[in-house]
């Protein structure tokens, strides 16, 4: 205990600046303090801060023990989080970023039941096809469908995500049925114009190798939902994704094509940036969307509408 209330001292002093700031937080006298520093340096055999009477520097080896004793006692303080039945109440602001018809479908619906369970919790949510920037943004956390290029962001996946072929009934009557991802390039077909997303175009599976097809069109757009949209009304062959069309598909208004050479799925994942230590709210939030997007049941509901989905999914609490 006496060794680690000499670290907890040290990283207030070193945080808060002075001895008396350090001992007025903790309702004790400078002195004790000061006592656990000169404990805490005679224990390591370093000196770790220059103390005068008007301000306290780190030196070099107290600069790189302070990273150190900040990281052991945050993990401290999740592992006791971890185990305590309630003891701890998530809290602050949580800013989340999502594609736009995803998070219309699948993340907003979401946020009211969350935050029933943790009141203390505020979130923003962004809705945009644009790649955000987490870091630089201020954001916490991005719900992303496909293909992740960022390596320096850490990633959980929370569900597969299979892309289909599909086309209305009428312009399938109209101009046929494509037997091959090669057909696709005399047909009329509905792309993403956006440049954060299918750069390499649409991916098939064909001689058991994925390759990517990117047709020409007379339609593009950068937003999902105006092509599926489009592709409602029989203007052409859209790549789109289960979540967003498969109560389409159940019910006969749009068709699948291509089945034969569908791709292995990509996935839904939760995205933030490197941290040792996650605030318990972003902890919450991530196993919430994964015990979510990991029930089968969900995507059942959710085809016929995601806000029921909602409804009768339970945040966790762990």
């Amino acid at each position: 205990m006496d060794r680690l209330k000499q670290i907890e001292s040290f990283v207030a002093v070193s945080t808060k600046g002075s001895l008396t700031a350090a001992a007025q937080a903790e309702g004790v006298a400078p002195a004790v303090i000061g006592r656990r520093i000169d404990a805490l340096e005679n224990r390591l055999g370093v000196k770790l801060m220059v103390r005068t009477t008007r301000r306290i520097t780190l030196t070099f080896e107290g600069s790189a023990f302070l990273e150190d004793a900040q990281r052991l006692l945050a993990d401290l303080a999740n592992a006791e989080a971890s185990v305590s039945a309630g003891g701890v109440k998530a809290s602050g602001y949580l800013r989340v970023t999502a594609p736009a018809g995803f998070g219309r479908r699948h993340v907003a619906p979401l946020v009211p039941r969350f935050l029933a369970a943790h009141p203390d919790v505020s979130l923003s949510l962004n809705l945009s096809d644009r790649v955000v920037d987490l870091v630089n943004e201020g954001y916490d956390c991005a719900v992303r469908v496909g293909d992740l290029s960022d390596s320096s962001l850490v990633s959980v996946r929370l569900a597969d995500n299979r892309r289909l072929c599909v086309a209305a009934p009428s312009y399938l009557k109209r101009r046929g049925t494509p037997r091959h991802p090669d057909d696709l390039m005399q047909h009329d077909c509905l792309m993403l114009s956006s440049e954060a997303s299918q750069t390499r175009g649409w991916a098939f599976t064909v001689n058991n190798e994925v390759a990517h097809v990117r047709p020409g069109s007379r339609l593009d757009c950068s937003d999902g939902q105006v092509l599926h949209d489009w592709c409602r009304l029989g203007l052409g062959v859209a790549w789109r994704s289960t979540w967003e069309v498969e109560g389409e598909v159940a019910s006969g208004e749009l068709v699948s094509v291509l089945d034969d050479f569908a791709a292995p799925p990509n996935g839904i994942y939760a995205v933030f940036a490197q941290r040792k230590h996650l605030p318990l709210r972003l902890r919450l939030w991530i196993d919430y969307l994964k015990q979510t997007y990991g029930d089968p049941a969900y995507w059942q509901v959710a085809a016929g509408g995601a806000s029921m989905a909602a409804a009768e999914t339970e945040p966790s609490h762990a």
